[in-house]
């Protein structure tokens, strides 16, 4: 096929079907992994969404989004979430600080103000904190 054959527009027409094509096949991916990842439905309900995507890909995905679209958004957002602190937890014990020279400096001042410690003592800690 040479290029004149194949009109401009009709690339960016192919383009554009290629392009909902894929996001089709995420969409269908991520309904297919919600289904599965699902605490709250049973094994038959899960069974019967599994089918209802598989035997009629198009409506099925649709229902599945309209009925239980909103709490396939929160576990998305919950499981982000929890990657997230893991990740901190994870920074945290790596730098072997639990909340730095700032925690630090505020523990020493409560130490100043409950008069364990002096105003000298307390900025000589700060300095040697800081420093």
């Amino acid at each position: 096929m040479l290029a004149y054959d194949y009109p401009l527009l009709n690339v960016f027409w192919t383009m554009l079907m290629l392009f909902i094509w894929i996001a089709w096949l995420f969409l269908l991916f991520q309904v297919i992994f919600d289904i599965f990842r699902s605490h709250d439905i049973g094994g038959w309900a899960k069974a019967a969404w599994f089918l209802l995507v598989i035997a009629v890909p198009l409506l099925g995905v649709l229902v599945y989004v309209l009925a239980r679209g909103d709490s396939m958004r929160e576990r998305d957002l919950q499981r982000a979430k929890d990657q997230q602190d893991q990740m901190d937890a994870y920074v945290r014990q790596a730098a072997g600080t639990s909340g730095g020279v700032a925690d630090e400096i505020s523990k020493l001042s409560d130490l100043q103000s409950s008069g364990v410690i002096t105003a000298e003592q307390f900025e000589a800690q700060k300095a040697k904190l800081l420093s």
